[in-house]
């Protein structure tokens, strides 16, 4: 058995080299997927922004088009020699 020990001491030495460098590498790899995934939320909260001054610049102006639209309807009702112009074939 003491013959053996310095193969053994050896292959201890390369084994615990080769975890570390895979520790090492792990670190690295989810340091580089925290990074990704960083920058992926901030694209998506720059979208959301996006999308929300669409919806609240356009709110009004669509909120005054469903109005008209009723108001057309109701005159339509009303009046029935108006033709509206989603009737329309």
């Amino acid at each position: 058995m003491i013959p053996l020990a310095p193969f053994l001491v050896g292959a201890l030495v390369i084994w615990t080299r080769h975890q570390a460098k895979m520790a090492e590498m792990q670190v690295g790899a989810t340091a580089e997927k925290a990074a990704q995934y960083a920058q992926h939320t901030q694209a998506l909260e720059e979208r959301i922004r996006v999308l929300e001054r669409i919806v609240t610049d356009s709110g009004y102006r669509l909120s005054d088009q469903i109005e008209a639209l009723r108001h057309e309807d109701s005159a339509a009702r009303l009046d029935p020699k108006i033709t509206h112009p989603r009737h329309e074939v």
